[in-house]
């Protein structure tokens, strides 16, 4: 590979990890502030060459590997290359100058050329290619390799999207792979064309812009789960019979929410350990800070939670337990209830029984019976009719029958 005139000296970076500074109280990035105290723009900047057509949503028509590819010098986009091919030639003759490569699942022909053109390792090429890994922050030589999970709430089926990007940091190189449709990097880049101040500090300063849209995006997310618990404890004091299922559907989504953050808060603190190491621009020592600030917030959000939806699981497994007792306590009631009316009902019948039996027997008009010709059959038969009702009753009374 030829070599590069006038290469850029390594950008500040770091991976030793030690104890991070103590986090700004602010909440809202401060990425769209020029670096320095009161330094501005130039009032006139000089005019970019025009930029290729590339859709600006996430998920562009049809599948386009490279969404978007620039080269930039002193902050300032001077070439926009339609090729791969032509982006390493337009780098190689920009003296001091940085490219950035936008991919959207690239394939493996476009990975190994992007690995033989900057040296990439090859287990991070692998990485790439294969995504479905967890958020790390990995050095190989003077190149830097960060994977983030990114995450955005969808309003229609209330659920959490979850994206996956790649990111390779050389000395003068930018290299943004994404799995998945978040986040919108070109509302990253256009945000950093606007301040090439802060964008001429190197590839650096465009990974933390990268890394601060990432955790800005959580914030809808955690909103939208807010939401969502909100009319789960609803949906479970009215007894609705689907609340278990979305429980379980917003709590495995939080272990995903979790898997992505929590690593990020270790990520970003070995970051701001090498500060001193690396040399780090002063301005993005405070940028990172602030991400790091509001990763740390999304994190306890996210893990609070978590052990919500556990109680939460709790409470509607106690009230179902409850609402089932009931039921059962009013079956238990319905069924005695109807088994004293059958009681009662059979109390009769019995009690109805004997004197059919008698009048039954007497009703066959044989002649040869001996009672039909006794003066006083009728009297005993009626008396005997009489005897076994009473018996009956006062027996059935006794047992509460009656």
């Amino acid at each position: 590979m030829p070599e590069r005139p006038d290469r850029r000296p390594s950008p500040p970076s770091s991976s030793s990890p030690t104890p991070s500074p103590t986090p700004t109280p602010a909440k809202r990035s401060g990425w769209l502030r020029p670096p320095g105290a009161g330094a501005t723009p130039p009032a006139t900047p000089p005019a970019a060459p025009p930029q290729p057509a590339a859709s600006a949503s996430e998920v562009p028509d049809g599948h386009r590997s490279v969404i978007d590819s620039a080269v930039y010098r002193d902050g300032r986009r001077v070439a926009s290359p339609a090729t791969l091919a032509d982006t390493f030639r337009q780098l190689r003759e920009q003296r001091g100058g940085m490219a950035w490569i936008g991919l959207h699942r690239p394939t493996q022909a476009e990975l190994h050329s992007l690995a033989a053109e900057f040296n990439l390792h090859p287990l991070s090429i692998e990485d790439a290619l294969e995504a479905h890994q967890r958020p790390k922050l990995e050095r190989y030589g003077d190149t830097l390799f960060v994977v983030l999970r990114a995450a955005r709430y969808l309003d229609a089926p209330e659920e959490v999207d979850f994206g996956e990007l790649h990111v390779f940091v050389g000395p003068d190189f930018l290299i943004t792979v994404r799995h998945g449709a978040a986040p919108d990097l070109s509302a990253v880049r256009r945000r950093m064309e606007e301040t090439p101040d802060l964008l001429s500090l190197g590839p650096e300063a465009a990974l933390y812009a990268i890394l601060d849209a990432v955790v800005d995006g959580y914030a809808p997310v955690v909103a939208g789960v807010q939401n969502d618990m909100d009319e789960i404890e609803t949906e479970v004091f009215r007894g609705d019979p689907e609340v278990s299922r979305r429980i379980y559907e917003l709590s495995r989504e939080m272990v995903e929410f979790q898997r992505a953050t929590r690593p990020l808060v270790g990520m970003l603190h070995a970051l701001m350990a090498g500060f001193a190491k690396y040399g780090t621009d002063e301005e993005l020592q405070r940028y990172l800070r602030d991400v790091a600030d509001h990763v740390t917030h999304t994190s306890e959000r996210v893990d609070g939670f978590r052990q919500a939806l556990t109680d939460i699981l709790t409470v509607n497994a106690t009230l179902v337990s409850q609402q089932q007792n009931a039921e059962m306590r009013a079956l238990a009631e319905a069924g005695f209830e109807q088994n004293e009316e059958i009681k009662k009902i059979s109390s009769w019948a019995a009690i109805l029984f004997a004197p059919t039996l008698v009048g039954t027997i007497y009703g066959m008009n044989f002649e040869t019976m001996p009672e039909l010709r006794w003066a006083a059959g009728y009297p005993f038969a009626i008396l005997l009719m009489a005897v076994v009702c009473v018996s009956l009753y006062v027996i059935f009374k006794k047992r509460d029958w009656l």
